[in-house]
C-alpha cells in the first residue's frame, strides 16, 4: 500500500473515533439527562485526546513526508495538502491544551443553558473566563502574523485574517445602515404580528419534516429533533442530524431555523462518501457552510416564489390561526425588517450588524482588552448605538448565543461570509437556470440543490473558499451581490425609490 493510501486510511479511522464525539455531542444538547452531563464532558475530552494524539503521531508527519514525495493525481494532491494543513496546525497544540478545552466546553454549554433560562450571567462568567483562557493559550500556540483573532478565524476560515475581514464588513455596514433607515422611514409596515399567533407544536413539527424533505433532506440518512439553539452535526455517511425549536407564539422561530439547519444538512448529506474522514470528503469552510443554510433560509425560503408553491400547505395546516390572511400579508410579515434583539430572529437587513457586533466584542474578549466581567456592559452599549434599542436583560443580550460557551471564537464572521457568499451563488445560479424561480413556484427544488451539489457540495475541500467562490462566480468575495438583493427585494416591498 502507498504511504498515500495508508495516510488517507488513518485519517478515516480518526474521523470514524471523532464521530463518536460528534453524537456524544449531539446527544448532549438533545437527549442527555442531567445528572449526566459531568460525565459526558470526560468522554468527550477523551475522545479529543485520542483524536489529537492520533494526528499529532510522528506516523503521520512520515507518512505525509513520504506521500508528498510520490506521484499524485491533482485529487491526491488536494488531499495531502489538506491533511498537511491540519497536522501542522495540531502538533502546535498541547495535548493537554486541547483536552482541557474540551471539558471547559462542555461544561460551558451546560452552565450557558441554565444561565440563559434563568437570565443569571454572573452564573456563567467564571466558565466564560475559563474558555477565553484556554482560547488566548491556543491562539498563542498556534501563532498568526497580525493579531491572535487570526489564529481562531483560520480554524473555520482557512485564510482567512481579520483585517480583510474588518475592511469588508465595513464596506457592507457603510450600506446597509441608511438601508434600514430608510426602510425603519418608510410608511409601509409589515403586519409581523401574524407571527405570533398561535401555532400549535405538533402542526409546527409536521411542517418543519416536511418542508426539510421538500427542499432536499434525506430523512433515511437523517432525523429531525428538538434542542435550546438549533444545530447540525454531520456525524458520518448516512447520518446527519438537524435539530429546530418550538414556539407555539413564533412562527418563523421553527421554520426558518429548520431550513437553515437543512441547508447545513444537505450540504452534510452531499458531501463525497468515498471520501469520508479525508479533506476532499470535508466541507470547505464554515463560511461556505454557512452559505448554504443562509441560501435555503432566506435567499429561497424568504422568496414569493418560495411562498406560492407553499402558502396552501402552510395554510392549511393552521386553517383556524390564518383563515383571514392572505399570501401578500404572509409573504410581507416574513419579510419584516425591524432592529430586534436576538440575532437567528433577525430580518436579513440587520443580520449582518449582529455579526459585526459580536466580531468587534470577539476580538476585545481575546486580547483582553474587554473582560468578561465587563461584556453585558459592553454588549448593551454596542447594541444601543447600532441598533437603537435598550437591551432589557442578558438572555436577550450577551447570553443568547451558544457559540462562546462551546469556545467557538472566530465562528461568527463566517455567517456574514455565508450571506456573501450566498448571494453570489444564488446570482450565479439563476444566470445558470435562467428557470429557476418558475421552478421554486412549482415547489421543484431538484435542480437548484443539484446545481449547488454539483458546483459545491461534491468538491470537498478541492478548493479553498476563495477558489471555489472564483470558480463558480468569476469573481472574489465582495459586498456588492448582497445589496444588490437586499435593495432589490426591500425597495419594493417597502415603497422606496
Amino acid at each position: 500500500m502507498s504511504a498515500y493510501a495508508t495516510l488517507c486510511q488513518c485519517e478515516r479511522d480518526r474521523a470514524t473515533l471523532a464521530s463518536v464525539g460528534s453524537l456524544l455531542g449531539w446527544d448532549e444538547r438533545t437527549y442527555l439527562p442531567t445528572k449526566g452531563q459531568a460525565f459526558r464532558g470526560d468522554q468527550l475530552a477523551l475522545i479529543a485526546q485520542l483524536c489529537h494524539e492520533r494526528l499529532i503521531d510522528k506516523r503521520t508527519g512520515d507518512l505525509l513526508q513520504q506521500a508528498e514525495a510520490e506521484t499524485l493525481s491533482d485529487e491526491q494532491r488536494a488531499n495531502v495538502k489538506g491533511i498537511r494543513r491540519l497536522y501542522g496546525r495540531a502538533v502546535k497544540m498541547p495535548t493537554e491544551l486541547v483536552v482541557a478545552l474540551a471539558k471547559a466546553t462542555s461544561a460551558g454549554q451546560n452552565a450557558w443553558e441554565s444561565a440563559k433560562h434563568q437570565n443569571d450571567f454572573v452564573s456563567f462568567k467564571p466558565y466564560l473566563e475559563t474558555i477565553l483562557k484556554l482560547k488566548r493559550e491556543e491562539a498563542q500556540a498556534v501563532g498568526f502574523q497580525d493579531h491572535p483573532y487570526d489564529a481562531l478565524l483560520d480554524e473555520f476560515e482557512p485564510g482567512a485574517r481579520t483585517s480583510d475581514l474588518k475592511t469588508l464588513f465595513k464596506q457592507l455596514q457603510d450600506q446597509l445602515v441608511p438601508l434600514i433607515a430608510a426602510i425603519g422611514q418608510s410608511d409601509v409596515k409589515a403586519p409581523k404580528e401574524i407571527l405570533a399567533r398561535s401555532y400549535p407544536v405538533e402542526q409546527q413539527r409536521q411542517l418543519s419534516e416536511w418542508i426539510a424533505e421538500q427542499i432536499g433532506f434525506d430523512r433515511s440518512g437523517g432525523r429531525l429533533d428538538v434542542t435550546v439553539h438549533p444545530f447540525c452535526s454531520g456525524i458520518g455517511p448516512g447520518d446527519v442530524r438537524i435539530t429546530t425549536r418550538f414556539n407555539e407564539h413564533a412562527f418563523a422561530e421553527a421554520f426558518f431555523g429548520t431550513l437553515h439547519e437543512t441547508g447545513h444538512g444537505i450540504y452534510e448529506q452531499n458531501l463525497p462518501s468515498e471520501h469520508f474522514g479525508t479533506p476532499l470528503g470535508t466541507a470547505c469552510s464554515l463560511g461556505i457552510h454557512e452559505s448554504q443554510s443562509r441560501l435555503w433560509e432566506n435567499f429561497v425560503g424568504r422568496s414569493k416564489p418560495f411562498w406560492k408553491a407553499n402558502w396552501a400547505k402552510v395554510q392549511s395546516t393552521f386553517n383556524t390561526t390564518l383563515k383571514d390572511v392572505t399570501l401578500d400579508q404572509f409573504y410581507a410579515a416574513v419579510n419584516d425588517v425591524r432592529p430586534s434583539f436576538i440575532r437567528i430572529e433577525a430580518d436579513e437587513a440587520t443580520y449582518n450588524l449582529h455579526i459585526i457586533l459580536r466580531f468587534e466584542l470577539e476580538q476585545a474578549l481575546l486580547t483582553s482588552d474587554l473582560a468578561a466581567a465587563d461584556l453585558p456592559g459592553a454588549w448593551n452599549e454596542r447594541f444601543h448605538k447600532m441598533f437603537g434599542l435598550t437591551v432589557p436583560k442578558d438572555s436577550l443580550g450577551c447570553l443568547q448565543d451558544v457559540h462562546w460557551s462551546a469556545g467557538l471564537l472566530g465562528y461568527f464572521p463566517t455567517y456574514t461570509l455565508g450571506n456573501l457568499y450566498a448571494a453570489q451563488f444564488m446570482e450565479q445560479a439563476q444566470k445558470d437556470q435562467p428557470q429557476m424561480s418558475e421552478q421554486i413556484a412549482r415547489g421543484e427544488y431538484a435542480p437548484l440543490k443539484e446545481w449547488l451539489t454539483e458546483r459545491i457540495h461534491r468538491q470537498g475541500q478541492r478548493y479553498s473558499a476563495a477558489e471555489l467562490c472564483q470558480r463558480i462566480t468569476g469573481k472574489g468575495l465582495g459586498h456588492q451581490a448582497l445589496m444588490t438583493y437586499l435593495k432589490g427585494k426591500f425597495e419594493p416591498l417597502y415603497g422606496i425609490s
